[in-house]
């Protein structure tokens, strides 16, 4: 099950959200133009590596910026065109909804935050790992959080693939989100600790972080669990040839 758009109409323009992808795309740019090994380079230098924030090792030799800061800097970079596509799909349909319901200044602080707490989780998890992390998807799994308060009856837009059977539908967030945390929490239960690969933890700890921290970062006339705005539950049906 893929997000592909969703229904829920928003009355603002989401100068953050779109900043935050022009960000991301630009790094991303930058790391490529480095070449292969230059590439590399910037990943361990501004990747989250867990041994480095809790002290385990030093800086990478002349290291330009704290152990710390690499919890900020790790977000806007990216492992490939694959990886930064799809985060920047899921922020791109479920970023605007959320920055509404913040405004611009608190929504970028709470994606921060968001991203912040999935890094330090991630970490936690294997405080020794040398393994860089780099990716937007745990500061975009806490507006995904947040998202699923505010809008958990809106409807999101999906594509099934079940083998060669193949449809859209349109399905409540709450369940297209729910089933998307209830895999990572899977995922990241069943994937052993210290192997390179998706970083299912942070996902879980942005997600957490977001919903958490939506009551202290909304506006405060905007309720949670607001009705839908958009169509009903339903899934789509082409006609053929005979209706």
């Amino acid at each position: 099950m893929f997000p592909i758009s969703d229904d829920n109409p928003r009355n603002i323009t989401p100068y953050v959200t779109w900043s935050l992808i022009g960000a991301c795309v630009l790094v991303f740019l930058w790391q490529v133009s480095l070449g292969q090994q230059g590439g590399e380079r910037a990943i361990f230098e501004f990747g989250m590596i867990p041994s480095r924030l809790f002290g385990y090792s030093e800086l990478s030799p002349g290291g330009v910026i704290p152990a710390w800061a690499t919890m900020l800097t790790s977000m806007f970079m990216h492992g490939g065109w694959l990886h930064l596509g799809l985060n920047m799909l899921f922020l791109w349909i479920f970023g605007d909804n959320v920055e509404e319901s913040m405004g611009h200044v608190r929504y970028l602080i709470f994606y921060l935050a968001c991203g912040i707490a999935a890094a330090l989780l991630q970490a936690l998890i294997n405080p020794g790992s040398t393994i860089p992390m780099v990716g937007a998807s745990g500061a975009i799994s806490g507006v995904l959080g947040a998202y699923v308060l505010l809008h958990p009856r809106a409807t999101v837009r999906v594509l099934i693939v079940l083998g060669i059977f193949v449809t859209m539908a349109h399905l409540p967030a709450m369940i297209v989100l729910g089933i998307w945390f209830a895999t990572q929490l899977l995922s990241g239960a069943l994937t052993p600790t210290g192997q390179p690969g998706v970083a299912f933890w942070a996902h879980i700890g942005g997600f957490v972080a977001g919903m958490v921290l939506v009551p202290l970062f909304k506006k405060r006339d905007v309720p949670l669990f607001q009705a839908a705005r958009s169509r009903p539950f339903e899934i789509e049906r082409r006609r053929g040839p005979w209706g």
